[in-house]
């Protein structure tokens, strides 16, 4: 039993690698929708290794391994979103700046000939 619990752990820790290098990808081209539908995916993997029994894969090198490639590829994911996110609300202040129809009630005021 525990045997094959550390080999569904590495398992998933091998799915958690894959799906962090493909958000990566996905994030530096700038395809946000894809990058979330992963996001989802990475979380559902995460939950299934919670799941798991009590096991001692992370006592193992391939453990060690596996979270050195994955941690800086997390910074760098998690630097990329932050900027994605502060130009996304930056672009929605400048379209709100903008708005007419909320300066103007319904903007009707605007179209009117005097």
């Amino acid at each position: 039993m525990l045997n094959e619990a550390n080999e569904a752990a590495a398992k998933l820790w091998r799915k958690y690698l894959q799906m962090t290098e493909e958000l990566l990808k996905f994030i530096k081209s700038g395809d946000v929708d894809i990058f979330l539908e992963l996001v989802d995916q990475r979380v559902a993997i995460v939950d299934k290794m919670k799941e798991l029994p009590e096991h001692t894969f992370r006592e193992t090198e391939e453990f060690r391994e596996l979270v050195k490639k994955i941690k800086p590829m997390d910074m760098e994911i998690m630097y990329k979103a932050r900027t994605w996110l502060n130009k996304s609300r930056q672009q929605s202040s400048a379209v709100k700046a903008y708005d007419l129809t909320s300066t103007f009630g319904q903007g009707s005021i605007v179209n009117r000939k005097y």
